[in-house]
């Protein structure tokens, strides 16, 4: 059978969704807003938006746009760099409404790291948070940026909220007004916008939405070029997999992650918004203790997070009497960006009464590709089923299909894959197929189900005297010791073998130590698997969306590496 996972997929899922159904992410609000009218679409610090606001807002954002930037502004990149606030979907659709392509912009980026996204997009705009000016203004001056429009964390709340959130903010993060360009505030232009006429741009699938910026897998950032096509795909298929759980304006889900993030913009913003869900936002889901206790005094039936989110909120003060509380509440509760871990997956079953559910994308794929299936009753281990209208082959190193079961890279085709990267026809070369196929870098292998399972990233694999060895394997036994509370395992260049294995442990018992680790390690891994070198450390570097990063543990295994050499505990390359 060419798609084996059909087979399994739950009742009421289709095989396949009508892309024809949206003509693009503006359809797609217009619609919700005129069918949820008075509904609340996002609610933040105490202040909610109802969609008919929420579209009264986007229109007036997108007529100020069209004012400032000029009416043939259609194309036009418009760089965010905002936190979770009201402002953000306001934002995001607005500019989308004036035909703009919107580039998210992680809001904790250097000024290096701005001034490379905004020159690289060719971003003629900008919105950003205040309190981030001192970065602002200097990655501003080498730009194509002309127009910045700044906003306060509490410049949507209802009055007196408003004033005393902006205070606060302020107080605790002094900022300076942007010179050197023309700049106004987001409630400045959403005043103008709203006595300035406007009218629809009109939009179709193959139009540009999104410059999303990804790491991979050459390290330089890319941008994912993403058009409405794509995007109206993955929500659709999306909400045809979560709709025999949720019912259409009737849930309400927690968005801790930030919206900068393709995950939370298309599986939060942009699903929720289709099917008329109501968002809580959260600013800052690192202040675990203060979304702990959003978490208490809030209604939701719906949360999505990554691994570490997950973890800490069970780690949370008063964490089981919150989650015992949610039984019977709780619908769907949805894992994506990295690995869950089978530990975190066990407690969280236990705590909630559902499982967590995995899935998995690429930023590439607008990102959703494979989830399991809402009606599961336990974790699986796995990342899923493809989605509908999605296929996935597991293939070789010459791009031929393998069996079932056996490793190899996973390569996905379907209506949400990119169009490309943004102005590198070379790396759009290597990842796309002329068949369309995109080659994700993952290694993964399929059963007879159709579940599809991740092995590893296939830059990160660690070749050992011919032998493969999989730093996430690696990483998930020496996780399974209890005294462990995490682990990064990366390989460096070795002459004897070709590569070592060195392992980064953070310990959970501070009695924890290198020996008891390596025989830890010589019981459950083989040979070539465990590592030659082993390092205790307080925490492991991570990405924003908190990930461990591999590319700085890799450096810190070469400084690790060269020290080790002089003392012939690692034989030298």
């Amino acid at each position: 059978m060419d798609r084996p996972w059909l087979s399994s997929y739950p009742s009421g899922v289709p095989a396949e969704i009508d892309t024809q159904e949206l003509a693009s992410l503006v359809t797609l609000m217009l619609r919700a807003c005129e069918r949820y009218g008075e509904r609340p679409a996002f609610t933040h610090l105490g202040t909610s938006l109802s969609f008919r606001a929420f579209e009264r807002l986007t229109r007036d954002f997108a007529a100020h746009l069209c004012a400032e930037l000029g009416s043939a502004c259609k194309g036009e990149r418009i760089a965010l760099m905002l936190p979770n606030c009201l402002q953000y979907p306001v934002a995001i659709l607005g500019a989308l409404r004036a035909g703009l392509v919107v580039v998210n912009v992680n809001p904790m980026y250097t000024a290096s790291e701005l001034e490379f996204q905004l020159r690289d997009s060719n971003a003629v705009a900008l919105v950003v948070l205040e309190n981030l000016s001192r970065t602002v203004q200097s990655a501003l001056p080498h730009t194509a940026v002309r127009h910045v429009i700044t906003t306060q964390l509490g410049d949507l709340l209802a009055a007196p909220r408003r004033w005393l959130v902006n205070l606060v903010m302020r107080h605790r993060h002094p900022f300076e007004r942007v010179p050197g360009s023309h700049s106004t505030s987001m409630r400045q232009a959403l005043l103008s916008g709203a006595h300035a006429s406007f009218d629809e741009v009109p939009l179709v699938h193959s139009d540009a939405a999104f410059v999303q910026y990804t790491g991979g897998t050459s390290g330089r950032p890319k941008g994912a070029l993403l058009s409405h096509g794509n995007m109206v795909a993955n929500v659709l298929q999306t909400a045809a997999w979560v709709g025999p759980r949720l019912e259409p304006g009737a849930e309400t889900v927690i968005t801790a992650l930030p919206l900068s993030h393709v995950f939370a913009l298309t599986a939060n913003l942009l699903v929720f918004l289709h099917m008329g869900g109501c968002e809580v936002l959260v600013s800052d889901a690192r202040d675990v203790a203060s979304l702990a206790k959003l978490i208490r005094r809030t209604r939701f039936t719906a949360i999505t997070g990554v691994n570490t989110l997950f973890d800490a909120l069970m780690n949370a003060p008063g964490a089981e009497r919150t989650w015992k509380a949610r039984r019977g509440m709780l619908k769907l509760a949805v894992a994506g960006g990295m690995a869950v871990t089978a530990p975190v997956a066990r407690r969280w079953l236990q705590a909630t009464g559902i499982p967590l559910l995995e899935g998995y994308g690429l930023t590439e794929a607008s990102p959703i590709v494979c989830v399991n299936p809402v009606d599961a009753r336990e974790y699986s281990g796995k990342l899923g089923l493809p989605l509908p209208s999605t296929e996935v082959r597991i293939c070789d190193n010459e791009g031929e299909p393998v069996p079932l079961g056996v490793i190899g890279e996973i390569l996905v085709r379907g209506p949400q894959v990119m169009q490309g990267y943004w102005r590198q026809p070379e790396e759009t070369a290597v990842a796309l197929s002329a068949d369309g196929w995109l080659r994700t870098g993952d290694l993964g292998r399929m059963d007879e189900r159709g579940f599809v399972e991740f092995v590893d990233r296939k830059k990160d694999v660690i070749v050992v005297s011919g032998f493969k060895a999989y730093p996430a394997e690696i990483e998930e036994v020496v996780r399974r010791h209890p005294a462990v509370k995490d682990a990064g395992a990366v390989g460096i260049r070795d002459a004897r073998c070709g590569e070592a294995v060195v392992l980064f442990v953070v310990a959970r018992d501070p009695g924890l130590n290198e020996a008891e680790i390596r025989s830890y390690c010589e019981q459950h891994l083989t040979g070539y698997k465990r590592p030659r070198f082993i390092q205790l450390c307080d925490e492991l570097p991570r990405t924003a969306l908190g990930k461990v990063s591999h590319l700085r543990l890799r450096d810190d295994a070469a400084r690790l590496f060269a020290s080790a050499s002089e003392e012939g505990m690692v034989s030298s390359a």
